[in-house]
């Protein structure tokens, strides 16, 4: 086992309603003969010593990859944070880190360049960026922030940036690897990624 790789968990996040993806379940839909939240977890998977899949529907599809499957236990599709929530909630290691089922091209490095910094800085949460674009769904945080979490979703809270503000964190650049951030929204951009 990776050194990098020890300790953590990983929280493929599939809980949205895939507004933009016309309503279907985006981590489901096809990419080259496989649905795409199975190239997420086969790129995430050999990263982390634990996975873990958050869906709020279609549960019994997502487990057929034979990771638990977790949803959220803030109602109403409450987005990434929720999912981010039920991750920690369940999650047996102190490390926790998320990926978005719908980013299938996600670098598999990602955990222990993330790792290297959160360490480095001593921070509480670690996130990924290209440039001068930060990517909060790729983070990797400790569990012991789920007490602060919680009470940020209780109080109505959304936005994942609005959250980690007030907590001790470090961007970790990925500047070399930008492409791997690529995530698929619209059936236009599926078709586009389809044998890329």
């Amino acid at each position: 086992m990776n050194p990098a790789t020890r300790g953590v968990t990983g929280v493929v996040l599939a809980g949205g309603l895939g507004r933009r993806m016309g309503g279907v379940d985006k981590g489901l839909q096809d990419l080259d003969g496989r649905p795409m939240v199975a190239w997420v977890i086969e790129r995430l998977g050999p990263q982390v010593d634990q996975l873990i899949v958050n869906a709020n529907q279609n549960q019994q599809a997502y487990g057929v990859f034979g990771h638990a499957v977790v949803g959220d236990r803030v109602p109403g599709f409450a987005g990434p944070l929720a999912g981010l929530h039920a991750g920690l909630s369940v999650a047996d290691h102190p490390l926790v880190v998320t990926a978005p089922c719908d980013s299938p091209f996600l670098p598999s490095d990602l955990v222990a360049r993330l790792r290297d910094g959160l360490e480095r800085a001593g921070a509480q949460l670690a996130v990924a960026r290209t440039f001068d674009q930060s990517h909060p769904v790729f983070s990797l945080v400790r569990r012991e922030v789920i007490d602060d979490l919680a009470a940020f979703l209780e109080g109505g809270g959304r936005k994942i940036d609005s959250w980690y503000a007030g907590l001790d964190t470090v961007e970790v650049g990925f500047d070399d690897e930008a492409e791997a951030f690529s995530n698929i929204n619209t059936p236009e951009e599926l078709a586009r990624h389809t044998r890329r």
